[in-house]
């Protein structure tokens, strides 16, 4: 359970970046709310995997 938590933000980030990648894809780029979403979940990824590795030590 440990080893999920530190690895959350990383998760996170790496959700954000596939829905990213399948906008492009299916060249959906004009829609704010996938591209704002995708913007929150990497955000909210990278402060998570700051906070929770300077909170979980091994």
């Amino acid at each position: 359970m440990k080893s999920l938590l530190k690895n959350l933000g990383v998760i996170l980030v790496v959700i954000g970046a596939v829905i990213l990648i399948a906008c492009f894809a299916n060249g959906n780029v004009n829609n704010n709310a996938i591209l704002g979403l995708s913007l929150v979940v990497v955000v909210v990824g990278l402060l998570v995997h700051i906070i929770v590795n300077k909170r979980i030590t091994d």
